[in-house]
């Protein structure tokens, strides 16, 4: 068996000495890991950094084996963000969800691309890339058949003052309509139910709590996830969070 792709690095997983089980993500392959000898040894370099873009070659004698990859470095984003800690943090949550969520060997060209742009975008140096990240992370929900529905109000129908999201069945409703349900219910940021709008940060927040809610709940447990989700998401969290509760400039 044997196919040859186009991947992003997802995990490096350490195994005996100077090997590594390495995990991508490819277009056409989906989530898919398998043996890189002399992965962590010295002449290795930063070849297999998470984030990394790789050209790929998976053998195995049958499908199911782990197989053997061979990764030839095709560019290196997580290097050019080192001296930003903010986007670092945002590429490490992206890759971490992305390997938590997805079924292994599952083809999601859309989870690729969306994830390719996203790292395109943290690279850019523009101030977006939040809102941008939160905006992932409910596609990704969608391409794993746990969308969101935020064009209209789940009760009335109407298509404006969106403000909360039912936590059972992902659908919007609007402010007056959600009185009776009101502290059942998940906020929904502006910034999702208008993308016109640009975010402001406590919105930020409240769009992480709600996609967040609805990947450890639906999409992590779908593939056997019980601990939560990844630590590395958590820490951006916490990194926005910080940055959310410090005071203005006079």
């Amino acid at each position: 068996m044997e196919w040859q792709e186009e991947g992003i690095l997802l995990a490096v997983r350490a195994l005996g000495e100077g090997s590594a089980v390495v995990s991508l993500l490819t277009r056409g392959q989906g989530r898919h890991a398998g043996l890189v000898k002399g992965a962590l040894s010295r002449s290795a370099g930063g070849r297999y950094q998470p984030g990394n873009r790789v050209q790929a070659i998976w053998r195995a004698r049958l499908a199911e084996h782990l197989g053997h990859l061979t990764l030839e470095l095709l560019d290196c984003p997580a290097a050019r963000l080192l001296d930003d800690a903010d986007r670092l943090a945002g590429l490490s949550a992206a890759l971490a969800v992305t390997e938590a969520a997805l079924p292994e060997r599952e083809p999601h060209p859309t989870v690729f691309d969306g994830l390719a742009a996203f790292i395109v975008e943290l690279e850019s140096g523009g101030t977006g890339w939040t809102a941008s990240y939160v905006r992932w992370e409910l596609a990704l929900l969608g391409d794993l058949g746990y969308g969101l529905d935020l064009a209209a109000c789940a009760v009335t129908g109407v298509t404006e003052g969106l403000a909360f999201v039912s936590p059972k069945s992902g659908r919007a409703v609007a402010a007056e309509a959600a009185e009776p349900w009101r502290d059942r219910l998940l906020p929904l940021p502006g910034f999702l139910a208008d993308p016109t709008r640009p975010p402001k940060e406590d919105e930020l927040m409240q769009g992480l709590a709600l996609t967040g809610y609805f990947l450890e709940r639906h999409a992590l447990v779908a593939v056997g996830g019980r601990g939560g989700l990844p630590p590395a998401r958590e820490r951006l969290v916490e990194r926005l969070r910080r940055h959310a509760m410090r005071p203005a400039a006079p």
